[in-house]
C-alpha cells in the first residue's frame, strides 16, 4: 500500500489579513484549529524577521492549543534560533529571508552556506527539533543537505508551479529525481510552494514524498469556498493521487 501523503497547511496568511487592519480577527489559531477538523496533519507557520504575518505571540498560541506538529519556517538567524529553542516546536524548516521579497522567492543555497547553516542544523537537532532545510530539487542541495546531517530537505516547487508544457515536465522530473537521491541518502523529502488544485497531483503522485505543505493557495480559496472546504478538497487530490 503507498504511504499516506501528508498535508501540512500554513497559515501565514490568515495573519497578513488580520495584520492588515489590526486587531485579533481573522485569527490564524481558529484558522489551525479548522485545518486540523478539515483533514490536515500538521500547522506551519513562519515567523519573519519583520514580523510581516505570523508574531510572537501567534507561535505561543499554536504551541499551547493546537494538538497537530508545528513546523515552524525560520531563518538561520540567533534571534529565531532563540525563539525555536524556547518553544520547542515539532519541526524547523530554515528558510532563506530577505526583508524586501514579498514571499519565499527560492530555495536555501545549502551548498554555499554550508558553514553558516552547520551551527543551526546542530543547535535544532540537540534540541530535538526535527531539522528541514528548504532547498531547489537540484542534486548540489540534496548533497549538501546530507552533509549538513538534516534528516528532512523541503524541495521548492514554485517553478514547477509557474512554467507550463515541457518545462513543467522536466520541473517534476527534477523534483521526483531528486526526492528519490534523498531517500538514498536516509533524507525524509517534502515538498511545498505554489500548489494549488491544478497542478498539485502530479507532484503528490511522486511516490518518495512523505509531506506537502501549502498555505497561500488554500487560503485564498478559503475566502471563496471556506477553510475547512478548500482543505477537503486539497485532501482529497492528494490522496487520489496515491
Amino acid at each position: 500500500m503507498t504511504q499516506r501523503l501528508r498535508l501540512g497547511v500554513n497559515i501565514d496568511h490568515v495573519a497578513t489579513i488580520r495584520n492588515a487592519r489590526g486587531g485579533d480577527h481573522p485569527d490564524p489559531v481558529r484558522a489551525a484549529h479548522i485545518a486540523a477538523d478539515a483533514g490536515a496533519d500538521g500547522i506551519t507557520a513562519h515567523l519573519r524577521e519583520d514580523r510581516r504575518h505570523i508574531t510572537d505571540n501567534d507561535i505561543d498560541r499554536l504551541m499551547a492549543e493546537i494538538a497537530l506538529p508545528l513546523n515552524l519556517e525560520m531563518a538561520a538567524t540567533e534571534e529565531m534560533l532563540a525563539i525555536a529553542l524556547a518553544h520547542k516546536p515539532h519541526a524547523a524548516c530554515i528558510v532563506p529571508e530577505r526583508r524586501e521579497e514579498r514571499t519565499t522567492e527560492g530555495g536555501l543555497d545549502a551548498a554555499g552556506q554550508h558553514n553558516h547553516l552547520a551551527y543551526y542544523v546542530d543547535k535544532l537537532g540537540a534540541a530535538n527539533i526535527r531539522v528541514s532545510l528548504f532547498i531547489e530539487p537540484t542534486e548540489e542541495q540534496v548533497a549538501a543537505a546530507a552533509r549538513l546531517g538534516a534528516p528532512v530537505v523541503e524541495f521548492h516547487t514554485g517553478r514547477y508551479a509557474h512554467v507550463e508544457g515541457e518545462g513543467r515536465t522536466a520541473e517534476l522530473k527534477r523534483i521526483a529525481d531528486c526526492a528519490a537521491l534523498a531517500v538514498k541518502n536516509g533524507i525524509e523529502p517534502h515538498a511545498g510552494h505554489g500548489l494549488t488544485f491544478d497542478n498539485v497531483i502530479p507532484v503528490a503522485a511522486i511516490p518518495q514524498l512523505v509531506e506537502l505543505n501549502i498555505g497561500h493557495f488554500l487560503i485564498g480559496e478559503a475566502i471563496f469556498t471556506g477553510l475547512d472546504a478548500s482543505v477537503r478538497r486539497m485532501r482529497d487530490l492528494m490522496d487520489a493521487a496515491r
